[in-house]
């Protein structure tokens, strides 16, 4: 079972919840990248920013509105 076999059907709900929190969820993503980033004293900062950008256009695509700064409509 894959960990978005749980949303099944629940699809819309994740959506809306996704739209409603998505930067009280960027909030978070950005603080836990600071964690582990003090944590390997900055080692691995740029494998950091590559998983905050990609669970920041996860929470993007959700939402269904474009990434800020994207210029596609």
């Amino acid at each position: 079972m894959g960990l978005f076999d749980k949303f099944k059907g629940h699809k819309d709900k994740v959506q809306d919840l996704a739209r409603e929190h998505g930067d009280k969820i960027a909030g978070g993503i950005d603080k836990a990248a600071d964690i582990a980033s003090d944590k390997t004293g900055g080692k691995y900062d740029t494998h950091i920013q590559k998983g905050v950008d990609a669970a920041k256009d996860g929470i993007d695509k959700l939402d269904g509105e474009p990434p800020a700064g994207d210029p596609r409509p």
